[in-house]
Parts: C-alpha cells; sequence; structure tokens
C-alpha cells in the first residue's frame, strides 16, 4: 500500500456551524490531512449552506490543504456559471480544486430541479453536455453555449474531475468518458475492489489510463453511544444500502480501529479516503482523523 491520502468533510451545513468552516479547514491542514470537502445541496432533507462558498472560505483559511466538491450537482447550474465559479475557487485558492460531479440523488426528491427549471429526468444527460465543455469553460477558451460562443475570463487550470455515483452503465461511460478518478460513496472492501477491477478492464479496452479511485467512509471515532451509530446505520439504509454494507461503510472507535478500515479500501485500491463525519465535534473528529491518518505513514 502506498501513502494514503485522506481527507475530511468540513462540519456541518447548518447556518449555525458556519463559522465553523475555517478553523476545521486549518485544523485539518495543520494535522496533516490532504483535502477537506463539502457535499451540494440546494434544496435537501435539512438546512445546507452553498457548497462553493463554503470551500472559498476553507481556501481564504488555508495554504496547502486541496478542496473537494463532493460533489457537485454540475446539472442544477447553468454550465457557464459553474465554470466562473470553478475558475474563481482555483484562484482564490492557488489551483486546489478536486471537483467532485455527480447527478443528484431521489433521497433529497426532486424539488430543487422544479425551482431551477431542469426536469429531473433529463439530469445525466444535462451533466454530460456540461462535462463536455467545462474544461474549455475554465481554462478561458472559446466555447459555444446555447449557441452563443463565449469566452470566461480570466481562466484557469481545470481541476482534475472525479465522477461520482453508483457504476451502473451510464455513470460507467461518464467516468471513462470525463473523469479521472471515481468518487465512491461509502463502498465495502469488497465492492470497492471489483469496481477497480472492472473499471481498469474498460479502460485498458479503451486504451486509457484506469481511472483513480476516491472511496468516502462515514466518519464517527471516539466514545459515541450505540443509538448514535445505529441511527447513522438507519440513515445511509435510505441510500439504497444493506444494513451489513451500512455498518462497513462507518469508520468508527479509536484512531487504530479505523486505520484498520481506511487500510483495508487502500488495499482494494483507493488512493484517498474522506472521512465524513455523522457526530461529534468536527474538530475533535478532524483530530482523531489526523491520529489515524499519521497511523497510515509508510
Amino acid at each position: 500500500m502506498g501513502r494514503l491520502k485522506v481527507g475530511i468533510g468540513l462540519s456541518s451545513a447548518n447556518p449555525q456551524d458556519a463559522a465553523g468552516v475555517a478553523p476545521q479547514a486549518r485544523l485539518a491542514e495543520e494535522a496533516g490531512l490532504e483535502s477537506v470537502w463539502s457535499g451540494d445541496h440546494l434544496i435537501a432533507v435539512r438546512p445546507f449552506l452553498d457548497s462553493t462558498l463554503r470551500l472559498a472560505a476553507a481556501a481564504a483559511a488555508t495554504e496547502r490543504v486541496k478542496l473537494g466538491f463532493g460533489v457537485m450537482v454540475l446539472a442544477l447550474r447553468p454550465v457557464a456559471w459553474a465554470a466562473k465559479q470553478v475558475a474563481t475557487l482555483q484562484h482564490l485558492s492557488g489551483g486546489r480544486v478536486l471537483l467532485g460531479v455527480g447527478t443528484g440523488g431521489a433521497v433529497h426528491g426532486e424539488a430543487a430541479w422544479r425551482a431551477v427549471g431542469v426536469p429531473y429526468a433529463e439530469r445525466g444527460r444535462r451533466t454530460d453536455a456540461a462535462l463536455e465543455i467545462l474544461p474549455d469553460l475554465v481554462e478561458g477558451r472559446p466555447t459555444v453555449v446555447n449557441g452563443e460562443e463565449v469566452t470566461l475570463e480570466p481562466g484557469a487550470p481545470m481541476p482534475p474531475v472525479l465522477v461520482g455515483g453508483g457504476l451502473g452503465a451510464a455513470t460507467t461511460r461518464r467516468l471513462l468518458r470525463f473523469g479521472d478518478e471515481w468518487y465512491a460513496g461509502f463502498p465495502t472492501p469488497r465492492a470497492l475492489r471489483d469496481a477497480a477491477a472492472r473499471l481498469a478492464e474498460l479502460a485498458a479496452e479503451q486504451g486509457r489510463p484506469a481511472p483513480k479511485l476516491t472511496a468516502s467512509v462515514s466518519l464517527g471515532l471516539g466514545d459515541l453511544p450505540a443509538s448514535v451509530v445505529d441511527a447513522q446505520v438507519r440513515g445511509l439504509t435510505q441510500y439504497g444500502m444493506s444494513e451489513e454494507d451500512a455498518r462497513d461503510a462507518l469508520a468508527v472507535g479509536g484512531p487504530a480501529q479505523a486505520a484498520e478500515r481506511l487500510a483495508a479500501l487502500a488495499d482494494a485500491g483507493a488512493h484517498r479516503v474522506i472521512g465524513l463525519p455523522f457526530a461529534g465535534s468536527s474538530l475533535r473528529q478532524t483530530e482523531l482523523l489526523g491520529e489515524t491518518a499519521r497511523l497510515l505513514t509508510p
């Protein structure tokens, strides 16, 4: 196993926690973590602040740590605005963006899609169409958008694209066409190993390198009540996971126990693991994940 990159999700996106974004990002950098991440929702089952602005706040508070969308729901935005946001964040951060992209899921319903006038059923097609022209827009090259040639200035380096979603036919095609990495949400080591082998085979058939693998885990380090862990397991089953797989998607206990969980994902093919805290202080979870990452250093 090579050196595993370890990142952490930023603190809860509730407005009450907004002031915690910068301190957590600074602590993640001090703890030696590679990256901080923000989910992306317009309308969700709970209050949620804008992902781009949260990452901009993290960028202003740090110098090294990478800034990840986990993942941007690209089709909710006009592609030119999305490109402007990505390019601006690249400039503000000195090129530290990791652009996870997904199509959104059914768990949050269709209200956000109706609010922006995008049919939910068209989200996959619109995501692909956006990814087709996004690099040219971000990098400041003349690009035809809705029949109009535009050039967004100043251009910025296009960040790596991490394609999120289960590896069905559509996501696999999207990944092999547009992606540098697959963003796997809460995979078991077994499922990740199988996916790595499949992607390597398909990529070889197309004469391209196999995509790298980034995996997320649901993070609850330290002494948490069993009821809190059980509630998180029930929450994960809403995404279609079995209870067994949901429990296997958790990183709980102390740093040594969590390190075993992350190492199993690394052995299955992940080059990066992102811990998404579900309980406890975000600062304490960041500290403990930093200790976990140090245990994984060769």
